[in-house]
């Protein structure tokens, strides 16, 4: 199917929200990842969400270049057209962008895809995140609410955070300890400064202890009741229920009910980023080891062109992703829900 239009991907959330499942929103670098995340959400019969982070933004413009506007519109590029070909409904996205490079990044993408919409087209990404994690939050609110309204007129949602996800991220730094954990305050400060959809949509990335990077299940203290207590004072002041659309960041490693308590008080899009990089690069590795003598020229040989073109180890690094992309859907209960 074509990239999710602005509808169907506000519908793809409302979804998600009335049936009490999430979307994996899985992080890409490079065509292969791109491929592999679109058939593992084939496999799964699950809609999602596919994305980029600065990082990835600037690798996919090419190692030497560095531009992370050239790789984010490359990527949606390549994305439209690729993505016809299975049969399930894909939304683009950008992941974290700090303040000091949102003028390198989200605020340009979103100045282009207002022109395109402007003209009569579609935004070429359906969101983008703000993290204003490192900065106080009133900073950090006043510069969502210049973004939401830019976002708006384009037609696209925007994510903020609010709190601190804890770990490293394309050099963003989270540390450890109580900020790791958004209070009821902060929810309400966020409702009182962004709306409630009356101005523009958006998903918010309250945090309750997650962190980024790779750690082993105990290691961290996740407390999805956080999220049920912010939903609870935003809802008891504006009489609306589960007012906000969450998202669940730093995932790795949670354990099952971690995530199922998550989806239940209204996480609709978790991000997953350092499962489905290991599940990529592992097949690469079983592959080398197994054909050493064939990927390199040992002693005066000419290897085997069969084992050292990258198409070769390449199908097995896209299969071992898009069945961790499966995976990932069946966790957050999207398996066989799309639209």
């Amino acid at each position: 199917m074509p990239i999710a239009t602005p509808e169907v991907y506000a519908e793809m959330l409302d979804k998600a929200k009335r049936e009490s499942f999430a979307y994996p929103a899985i992080n890409v670098s490079s065509s292969q990842s791109l491929n592999a995340a679109l058939a593992g959400f084939a496999e799964a019969e699950s809609d999602g969400i596919i994305q980029v982070s600065t990082g990835g933004a600037e690798y996919l413009s090419g190692p030497t270049v560095k531009n992370m506007v050239a790789g984010s519109m490359a990527f949606a590029a390549f994305a439209a057209e690729v993505a016809k070909n299975y049969p399930v409904n894909v939304a683009l996205h950008t992941d974290h962008c700090p303040k000091d490079k949102l003028d390198g990044f989200v605020r340009p993408l979103v100045a282009l895809s207002a022109e395109r919409v402007k003209a009569g087209g579609l935004p070429y990404f359906q969101s983008h995140m703000w993290d204003g994690s490192a900065v106080p939050l009133e900073e950090n609110l006043q510069i969502a609410e210049e973004l939401l309204a830019a976002c708006a007129a384009a037609n696209i949602i925007l994510e903020v955070e609010i709190g601190v996800v804890g770990g490293e991220e394309d050099g963003v730094e989270g540390g450890m300890g109580e900020h790791l954990y958004t209070t009821p305050d902060d929810a309400l400060a966020t409702a009182a400064a962004l709306g409630l959809g009356e101005q523009g949509r958006y998903m918010t990335a309250l945090t309750f202890g997650n962190v980024h990077g790779v750690y082993k299940p105990g290691n961290v203290s996740l407390r999805p009741e956080i999220l049920k207590a912010a939903q609870e004072a935003v809802s008891e002041k504006y009489g609306k229920e589960s007012p906000f659309d969450l998202v669940f960041h730093g995932g790795s490693g949670s354990l099952p009910e971690e995530i199922s308590a998550a989806v239940d008080y209204g996480v609709v899009k978790m991000n997953v980023d350092t499962d489905t990089q290991y599940a990529f690069t592992r097949p690469v590795a079983a592959h080398m080891f197994a054909n050493f003598d064939g990927v390199l020229k040992v002693d005066g040989e000419v290897g085997n062109k069969k084992v050292y073109d990258p198409r070769a180890w390449g199908k097995a690094a896209e299969a071992g992703m898009a069945t961790r992309v499966a995976e990932a859907c069946a966790n957050l209960r999207s398996a066989g829900t799309k639209l």
